[in-house]
């Protein structure tokens, strides 16, 4: 079976997913694409949030260079292409390194994610910067640089021969001294068009010299990562003179720093002047209220090119999603994903949210996670689901305080909506009954869900027939989710028969914290020999 750790690829999963604080992302990637060594990245995604590691320097990864196979491991080393280095989780050997290092020298994308780098590896890479002009994407999270390893790299990133578009730290122990040599590298590199420094306690003040960096006609950074930055109300005046003299900008995440409503009023307002056309802004667990969200709708209606807002974690309430809807609805905005996660929002809010879902055809992912819509909020989503205008593709409704009842018309909204692809109703009290109903739905064939997500929603082995005949007969369905379910036994050798048919498609099967017996154990681990092209993750 595959580890935990395979959720954080695929699934955008929120912060508060209790998977999250037992995850074990040890895992090692060799790629060369063209060679085709095997696949098993790891990455973060907006809403994933990897485990604070700072401090934590006591941990033990395995070492996993050994349990490639050598053919693999020749393979890694060894390359006539452009070649992509992906390891994660390895403590490097001195030797591993050295022999790293000579792989390096061809790659257009290192990522050594929580390898246990030192600022004597920065050295090393630093010369790789230099000698490798094919180099492109240098991923270095959660490893102890400190500020002396940044400034080993930034001599490297200065050099005229380097030609580094994508720059990730986050999570290395960086402090603003940090920000001085990063902003000569903003001010003299016009090929770095991202950077991912979160997760680093650079304060305001260092994050002042970065927009200092940003200001420099040379820079032309479209992506601004600067999560988990200890920001303050403070930093936004250096950040709005940086936004108008930045057009290039396109991505600026915020999240988890305490702004406050002030300070967000005072960003939007540079926003809605700035010439930069912000196509992603995040601004998840800002301290934002209702007040701000009258600032946050007049940038929707004046930027039409923001297609990615996330406003979780925030307590902007019913009130607050009134007004973000007046400028959600303006025909400016062509908002494409709207992250809603935590918000206190109740059912009050789902006429509008339904209002926004059938007539705003742009609008293809909304997360609505953890918020009290109930079976009456749904309803009203449902319905505008089932309106023709609707375009929506992702819905995430996790532990949303559902039940059965509004089972049946999920299950007509997925009769009638051929544009939904994902939907997520886990830690939802929905039943075998509730489950039932849905089934009906997914074999209808308008529906072509391809991801389901049902942890969590009480169900037994009573429901599994119905869930197999769907997995039999709807080949669009790829990933399910079924994770903290008391199937037992019965339940999950229903699904396995199910995954043994031919007319399965099913790829991804997620069955985290269900208890089966040994023998049941044994015939999962014969099916994935059966079928290596299908990821079972308990």
């Amino acid at each position: 079976m595959f580890c935990k750790a395979e959720l954080v690829k695929r699934y955008r999963l929120q912060p508060s997913f209790d998977l999250i604080s037992t995850l074990n992302p040890c895992s090692i990637l060799v790629t060369t694409g063209n060679l085709g060594v095997m696949e098993n990245h790891w990455t973060q995604t907006p809403c994933v949030r990897q485990q604070r590691l700072r401090g934590n320097g006591s941990r033990k990864a395995p070492a996993l260079p050994s349990s490639l196979p050598a053919r693999h491991q020749e393979q890694g080393l060894i390359s006539t292409v452009k070649m992509e280095l992906d390891i994660q989780c390895e403590e490097m050997s001195p030797s591993r390194w050295a022999e790293l290092l000579t792989t390096m020298k061809s790659c257009k994308t290192i990522r050594l994610d929580d390898c246990n780098l030192s600022s004597s590896n920065c050295e090393d890479l630093s010369s790789i910067i230099n000698t490798n002009p094919s180099l492109t994407e240098l991923k270095l999270n959660n490893n102890e640089l400190g500020d002396e390893g940044v400034e080993y790299l930034c001599k490297g990133l200065l050099m005229p021969s380097c030609s580094l578009q994508k720059l990730w730290l986050q999570n290395c122990n960086l402090t603003s001294a940090s920000c001085e040599t990063l902003r000569s590298v903003l001010s003299a590199q016009p090929s770095l068009t991202e950077l991912h420094v979160g997760d680093n306690r650079l304060g305001t003040a260092g994050v002042k010299v970065l927009c200092q960096g940003m200001m420099n006609p040379s820079c032309k950074l479209q992506k601004l990562q600067l999560e988990y930055c200890e920001l303050t109300a403070d930093i936004v005046e250096a950040l709005n003179a940086a936004l108008q003299s930045k057009p290039t900008l396109k991505e600026l995440s915020l999240s988890n720093n305490t702004l406050g409503d002030t300070a967000v009023k005072q960003l939007c307002r540079g926003l809605v002047e700035a010439s930069c056309n912000l196509e992603l802004l995040h601004l998840e667990n800002c301290g934002i209220t209702s007040d701000s969200c009258r600032d946050i709708s007049a940038v929707l209606s004046n930027k039409s090119s923001l297609m990615d807002l996330s406003v979780g974690d925030n307590k902007i309430g019913d009130s607050g999603l009134a007004l973000l809807c007046q400028g959600l609805m303006h025909p400016n905005c062509r908002i494409q994903k709207l992250w809603l996660w935590d918000c206190d929002l109740t059912s009050a809010s789902c006429k509008d949210l339904s209002r926004l879902i059938s007539t705003k055809e742009t609008l293809t992912e909304i997360s609505l996670i953890d918020n009290n819509l109930r079976d009456s909020g749904m309803e009203m989503l449902c319905q505008a689901l089932k309106d023709p205008k609707s375009k929506l593709q992702e819905l995430w409704v996790r532990e949303c305080g559902l039940t059965t009842a509004c089972c049946k018309i999920v299950s007509s909204a997925l009769s009638t909506n051929k544009h939904l692809k994902v939907l997520h109703m886990g830690e939802n009290k929905l039943g075998d009954a509730g489950v039932e109903f849905l089934c009906e739905g997914l074999l209808h064939p308008n529906c072509t869900i391809q991801s389901l997500w049902l942890g969590n929603c009480d169900l037994t082995a009573a429901c599994c027939a119905s869930l197999a005949t769907v997995m039999t007969t709807k080949q669009c369905l790829t990933e399910l989710d079924l994770s903290y379910n008391p199937l037992e036994d019965e339940g999950i050798r229903k699904i396995c028969e199910a995954l043994r048919n031919p007319s399965c498609n099913v790829q991804q099967l997620i069955l985290y914290d269900i208890l089966w017996s040994a023998e049941v154990d044994d015939e999962l681990r014969a099916l994935e020999d059966s079928k290596p092209e299908v990821k079972i993750i308990s």
